[in-house]
Formats: C-alpha cells, sequence, structure tokens
C-alpha cells in the first residue's frame, strides 16, 4: 500500500517536501511547491543561506523576498544545516550542483554527498528526485543502487525519479510554474507519483519513459544551444575576416520563416548549463568508445571567445597607437547574461584575466555585482560615470544589462569593443566602435 499511501498524502497536501540545496534550482521549487500548500524544509550546507531564508529574505533575484517572508510566516517554509530531517520528509528533491572538474570531468561530489545523507535516513513512502543535471545513467548507477542496499525495493517500498531542472535565471516570462517539467520514473509507480507531486505547483508535466531519457533531454536541450552557439561564434570569426558584417547577416537570415532559428554570438558562454551540461554527454560516450565531435568542437569554439574578444580589444588599441599594457580598460557587465548576477562560468572572468595578465589595468561595472571575488579576483564594481568613461583607453562591452545608457556610453567613450552588438542603433556616439 505505500503507493497509495504517498499518493494520498499528496492529493490531500499532508507530504512535507525535503528540498536538498537551496540554489537558483532549488529555492524557486520551494517556492512554489509552498505556495500549493506543503510544508517544504530547505537543507543547504550554507549557514548564511538558511538563516537569510528563516529570517523570510530571499537571495535569488527570480524569487521574491514577500513570497519567501509569507511562506516562512505562514510555516510553509523552512532551512537547516540538518540532514536528519529527512526522516521526517515524504519526498525528497536533489538540487545541489554538478560541476566540471579542471579535466572536465564530471564532478559528482555533491550529488554523491547528498545521497550519502538521503541514504541514512530512508524510509518506506519515500519519493527521491534527482533534479541535477548529469549524465545519462547516473539515476541507475548512482542512487537507485545505494536505496536498494539499504533493503528497500524501489517502485515498492521507495520511489526514484529524474527530473531535469529548467531554470533560466533572469528569465520573465517562463518560470519554475509555465515551464513544462519532464519526469522519468525507475517504475511506473514511480513516475505515477512524481507526476501526481509536480504537477500541482507546475501547469504541464511531461511523462517519459526511464531516468535515462529524463537525463538524456536535458542534455539533448543544452546540447543544442552549445552546438548552435558554437555555430554562430564561429560565423562570427569568419565573417570578420572576410569584412562582412555578422549582425546583419544573422538580422537578414532570421527572415526566413521555417528552417532557420536566430543564434548571437557573445564573448563566450556562460551559466551552469550550456558549457557544462554537454560535456557531461561528451564524457559518458567515452565510456562506449565514442567521440561526440559536434559537442568537443562547439565547446572548443565557444571557450576559444574570450580570447577572441581580448584579441579584439589589442587591435582597437593598436588602431589608436596604444599598448594594451598600461592602458585603462573598463569591463561593462560581468554576470554571465543580462540582468542577474549570477557569475558562474562567466567569460568575463576569462577576459578581465586575460587583459590583467597583458599588463592592463581593468575596472569594472555591473549594477547586479558589486564586489567581485570569484576565481582569484578581488575587485569592486566602480561608479560608471561619464569621467570614468572617459577615463578609460577602452570600454569592453561583455554583458548588455538593459538599464545601461548606451547613449551616454557611447557619448563619452573613446574606444569600445561590443561583443553584444549593444551599441547597434545608437546614433550620438563619438566613440569608435569595434563588433564581433
Amino acid at each position: 500500500m505505500s503507493k497509495e499511501t504517498l499518493l494520498g498524502k499528496i492529493e490531500r497536501q499532508e507530504a512535507v517536501i525535503g528540498l536538498i540545496g537551496l540554489g537558483y534550482v532549488g529555492l524557486p521549487l520551494a517556492a512554489e511547491f509552498g505556495k500549493e500548500g506543503y510544508r517544504v524544509i530547505g537543507i543547504d550546507v550554507v549557514q548564511e543561506k538558511v538563516d537569510q531564508i528563516n529570517a523570510g529574505q530571499s537571495y535569488i533575484p527570480d524569487v521574491a523576498t514577500q513570497d519567501i517572508a509569507d511562506l516562512v510566516d505562514k510555516g510553509k517554509l523552512s532551512a537547516t544545516t540538518d540532514y536528519s530531517v529527512l526522516q521526517s520528509v515524504d519526498v525528497i528533491s536533489i538540487c545541489v550542483p554538478t560541476p566540471l572538474s579542471k579535466t572536465k570531468d564530471p564532478d559528482m561530489s555533491y550529488v554523491i554527498a547528498a545521497t550519502d545523507e538521503v541514504v541514512k535516513c530512508c524510509h518506506k513512502d519515500l519519493l527521491i528526485v534527482l533534479e541535477s543535471t548529469t549524465y545519462p545513467g547516473t539515476t541507475d548507477e548512482l542512487i537507485m543502487p545505494r536505496i536498494e542496499e539499504c533493503g528497500f525495493t524501489v517502485g515498492e517500498d521507495v520511489f526514484v525519479c529524474f527530473s531535469p531542472e529548467r531554470i533560466d535565471p533572469g528569465n520573465q516570462q517562463y518560470s519554475v510554474r509555465n515551464t513544462p517539467k519532464v519526469i522519468g520514473g525507475a517504475t511506473p509507480a514511480c513516475v505515477e507519483i512524481a507526476y501526481a507531486l509536480y504537477s500541482k505547483p507546475i501547469n504541464e508535466v511531461v511523462k517519459v519513459s526511464s531516468t535515462r531519457a529524463a537525463e538524456m533531454v536535458k542534455l539533448l536541450e543544452n546540447t543544442f544551444r552549445l552546438v548552435n552557439i558554437g555555430l554562430v561564434n564561429e560565423m562570427a570569426v569568419m565573417c570578420d575576416k572576410l569584412d562582412v558584417d555578422v549582425w546583419e547577416v544573422i538580422e537578414a537570415a532570421s527572415t526566413k520563416p521555417f528552417g532557420f532559428m536566430t543564434f548571437y554570438p557573445g564573448p563566450g558562454l556562460g551559466g551552469h548549463c550550456i558549457p557544462i551540461d554537454p560535456l557531461y554527454l561528451s564524457w559518458k560516450l567515452k565510456a562506449v568508445n565514442y567521440n561526440a565531435r559536434f559537442i568537443e568542437m562547439a565547446s572548443a569554439i565557444n571557450s576559444e571567445m574570450p580570447y577572441y574578444v581580448v584579441g579584439k580589444v589589442i587591435d582597437a588599441l593598436n588602431d589608436v597607437r596604444k599598448a594594451v599594457k598600461g592602458s585603462n580598460i573598463l569591463v561593462l557587465g560581468v554576470a554571465y547574461k543580462r540582468d542577474i548576477d549570477d557569475l558562474r562560468e562567466s567569460p568575463a572572468i576569462d577576459i578581465i584575466q586575460l587583459l590583467q595578465g597583458r599588463g592592463a589595468t581593468v575596472t569594472y561595472h555591473d549594477p547586479y555585482v558589486p564586489d567581485l571575488g570569484h576565481e582569484g579576483l578581488n575587485m569592486k564594481a566602480i561608479e560608471l560615470t561619464a569621467a570614468a568613461l572617459k577615463g578609460a583607453d577602452c570600454v569592453v562591452i561583455v554583458t548588455d544589462h538593459s538599464q545601461y545608457d548606451w547613449e551616454m556610453i557611447a557619448g563619452n567613450a573613446h574606444v569600445v569593443v561590443d561583443s553584444r552588438n549593444a551599441l547597434k542603433g545608437v546614433k550620438s556616439t563619438k566613440a569608435t566602435v569595434v563588433t564581433l
């Protein structure tokens, strides 16, 4: 009767949800479950996050502090660093990071550590859902055996699923609630329970046949984007060599009403998903003696883009008879994309370090990132003023935040390397503008 017991709790909103990892994925999901009336206990190893949640504060831009405060006041959301609370929950959702190691191999340490804690607290009538992006086979190979070693039968006593997160930080149109949720289970009963649960806070839930299929869905989504971004980045380089405006080419190509999807070049890839997830698939395929050539090539092209941008800076300075060494360079935007504060895999980090390595004095401004203590950097954002722009030998636009006043920037800078085509249409420019 384990399945019926758990389904009944879910339907009556009596199920208690334990959510491991309260970052960009976990906190928005916790908030949506709480709004549906479920009691959510968030678990994170960072005490500061736990304290902020319990004080009714959000540290994720996509989650309103008022929503967190309301849920905490109603007793629907709490946070702790103590994993033993998992003994009293009915659902465990694992939303921990899955970065790459320095050798670009999957770093599964966070998933393994979370699973170790789940195993200690495992009990009957429990749904376990892994949401962390990973390689196909992770759920079957890392989680299910550990559960079964405890004497439980998956699909009867304990239910195991994989459901890839699809969070897009800063996206004002698609949130947790209106982004379809994919679910693959170890057994049909596992899928049935997870479907019943996620159908409450999410408008559309899509079932697939297995955990491996669900794991592969996320990798296909981000490999599609990786390859196409790599293609358009290479197109930008080729257009530059042939003295063709790549932005004009893309704009014209996008008028085709079928068979073409618009992608734009940029300074490199950032965020947790696109630069990393496809390499999980590439790594896994090496075990079956297959080389994922498209993935490897696209990743290499995208990884080279910060060097390409720095080359543009060097050339732009040379054109005004200045060396990069000793030049004052102002970087605009260090988050990996517009209107968020996320620094994960941001190409701005590489660009700043490459410029510093060539002897430039680098400052930055980002309205979302006042302090840049990341990957060896220790910088504070400067105030973006006309004087700061005029004092820079070169301004590099890395992130095109919507609140930037492009007219003011173009009207006061001397030389601009615009990696986002942000100054398109700006008429009152006094700067020499170089695009990709």
